[in-house]
């Protein structure tokens, strides 16, 4: 499973309210079903971290080392295409000697192929997949091993009927409404070009990455209050895309190159009003290292490593990978205070006027 080894993708939330002392005991109540129970349409319910068939859910098993750790596992059976085609062409034959015509009706042939479906569905081995999180009850943070917005809108919705609370993603629109109590649309954008530009919410999100990149190519780190400063370092490939009704509003992908970073593509890119969507980041402090690639508009992270650490017993890996995740949604939080800080009020009109110059004014090679 994810969490507890290799790279992962991942979306970060925060439950509104503390678990239930029994949520493992909750979680259970909504397992997963027994194999021989999938049908042909899919059924979904929870399993422990450890792996896709271990339904046995109580308080006790529903953690892994410090923190909840769960998967919401979907079951299906499903006949293969090309199986499926030749039960429904051998069905049809045989119906047409059958009945001595050389022809079968789209009627006939529906009703042929949901009649092959019912026979042989349950002949099929079921497909598992799932959706892990992971949740760290003493700060209610929550990390969902999941980028796509259906994958995450399909996981709150049985988290709700679970918990009957909507855990909350971090989001900027998130963080600007819990630490500074504004809306995206009365935030200063950063804009390389047309100001003017419609608002877009996304537009925030790709502006925190600008300033990422600016903190990359100058040198300057991201302070904590309590891990220390991290260096940031931005890398291809990159994904440049428009707002909304600019003219330039096509999406560029730059990875090739001696250095892509700052060669003329990307500066022609910013010239027209593109903004980063997406790139590889990664942040370190001492000798460890965070990695993975960011998208900004899903505020997710992919390929995803942690450091290396010295946790040799499986719980105490699992424990030290958390603890990990924790130190790095501290340091994507302190980014993007320190820069809203920046940005709002002319709180740091140094650094504002150093980013839009650095905009403006970056050589391509």
């Amino acid at each position: 499973m994810p969490f507890d080894r290799g790279t992962f993708s991942f979306t970060m939330f925060t439950l509104r309210d503390e678990l239930p002392e029994n949520a493992g005991d909750i979680i259970g109540a909504r397992k997963a079903c027994k194999l021989d129970e999938v049908t042909g349409e899919p059924s979904f319910g929870w399993v422990t971290g450890q792996h896709l068939l271990d339904t046995e859910i109580d308080e006790g098993t529903a953690r892994f080392g410090s923190a909840y750790y769960l998967t919401l596992r979907r079951a299906v059976r499903k006949i293969p295409s090309s199986l499926l085609n030749a039960l429904c062409r051998r069905a049809e034959d045989a119906r047409m000697k059958e009945t001595g015509k050389n022809f079968i009706g789209s009627k006939e042939k529906k009703e042929i192929k949901e009649s092959t479906v019912e026979r042989n569905i349950m002949k099929m081995p079921p497909s598992l997949s799932g959706i892990s999180m992971v949740i760290v009850p003493h700060n209610r943070h929550l990390y969902l091993g999941a980028s796509s917005q259906s994958q995450i809108d399909l996981f709150i919705e049985h988290f709700f009927q679970a918990f009957n609370m909507e855990p909350l993603q971090l989001t900027p629109t998130a963080m600007l409404a819990e630490e500074f109590n504004i809306t995206p649309s009365t935030f200063p954008p950063l804009s390389p070009a047309k100001p003017e530009s419609t608002f877009a919410e996304e537009s925030l999100g790709r502006d925190f990455l600008l300033y990422l990149w600016y903190l990359s190519e100058t040198g300057k780190t991201i302070e904590t209050a309590d891990y220390g400063e991290f260096e940031v370092m931005l890398e291809a490939p990159l994904c440049l895309i428009g707002d909304g009704d600019d003219p330039g509003a096509g999406e560029a992908t730059i990875k090739k190159g001696d250095s892509p970073i700052r060669g003329a593509e990307v500066k022609a890119a910013l010239s027209v009003g593109k903004k980063l969507r997406k790139a590889k980041l990664t942040f370190t402090r001492l000798n460890q290292i965070w990695s993975g690639t960011f998208d900004a508009d899903s505020f997710s992270f992919s390929s995803f490593a942690l450091p290396e650490g010295e946790a040799q017993e499986r719980s105490e890996v699992f424990t030290e990978r958390v603890e990990f995740l924790d130190i790095f949604r501290e340091v994507i939080t302190s980014g993007f205070r320190q820069y809203a800080n920046a940005m709002l009020n002319g709180k740091d009109a140094d650094t504002v006027a150093a980013l839009k110059e650095w905009i403006n004014t970056r050589d391509a090679i």
